[in-house]
């Protein structure tokens, strides 16, 4: 079973995690909405992804329509 000989100490542990930190993602501009949107991303907004419409939006969806069975 492996068990550590020494003690790792708080200073060498911290420094292994020197690099886990999380970073800020990098938010673009949508060319059509002007929402912010991941790059390389299709925007979550209005649905379109260098210039051009690649996932239909639904307009105005009523779940608690009385006709809808």
């Amino acid at each position: 079973m492996a068990v550590p000989q020494n003690r790792v100490t708080r200073s060498k542990r911290n420094m292994r995690r020197a690099h886990d930190a999380l970073v800020a993602g990098n938010p673009s501009e949508c060319p059509s909405c002007g929402e912010l949107k991941r790059p390389h991303h299709v925007c979550g907004a209005c649905g379109h992804y260098a210039d051009r419409e690649v996932v239909a939006q639904a307009n105005d969806v009523d779940l608690d329509d009385e006709d809808a069975a």
